[in-house]
């Protein structure tokens, strides 16, 4: 086949770019994407949120100006559908949103390509600096949950002295027992 119809289905993305995406992901631990639908320029010119790269551009004298601007959210979907096929990345998708959350594989693959020291690791990997929950009022009520219920549970036990147990109302019980 010629060369111009093997790069068909190849997404070209700039260094500078898949730097900045698996920086983001190796700092994070995950990674979201919202899907893309349909090939309209709309949705692929769509940015992702969180991710800035840098974009190049020429200026009338011939000299080359970067400025900071926001990656493409196809190019982050792209790039993480490499490393999951690579198996460095799980994937998940729900409400149109792709999860990518990084392997031990996929950390030791980053920390290489990206020049990432042994004792840098992703957020996903830190301890949580937050404080314990503050112990509820009402201390321990064996695994209960919900408001004190008092004295509540009386009233399903029947009628106070009588006999047969409580009928409560749309239980289809239909007339009333006859006396024995």
């Amino acid at each position: 086949a010629p060369r111009c119809c093997q790069l068909a289905g190849v997404m070209l993305i700039t260094k500078k770019n898949r730097l900045a995406i698996l920086s983001y992901l190796f700092k994070e631990g995950v990674i979201v994407a919202e899907k893309t639908t349909g090939h309209t320029d709309r949705n692929a010119l769509m940015l992702h949120p969180d991710i800035m790269g840098v974009s190049t551009s020429f200026c009338e004298d011939g000299a080359v100006k970067t400025s900071p601007q926001r990656v493409r959210n196809l190019e982050v979907i792209k790039l993480m559908q490499s490393l999951t096929s690579k198996e460095l990345v799980t994937e998940r998708f729900a409400w149109k949103h792709y999860y990518w959350f990084l392997k031990d594989e996929g950390i030791e693959y980053l920390r290489e390509y990206l020049h990432i020291p042994e004792d840098v690791v992703p957020n996903t990997l830190k301890k949580s600096t937050k404080p314990a929950a503050p112990e509820r009022p009402g201390g321990d009520r064996d695994g209960e949950r919900g408001p004190p219920r008092g004295d509540r549970d009386g009233y399903r036990r029947g009628p106070p002295g009588g006999e047969g147990g409580y009928r409560g109302f749309g239980r289809g019980g239909g007339a009333p027992r006859p006396p024995a």
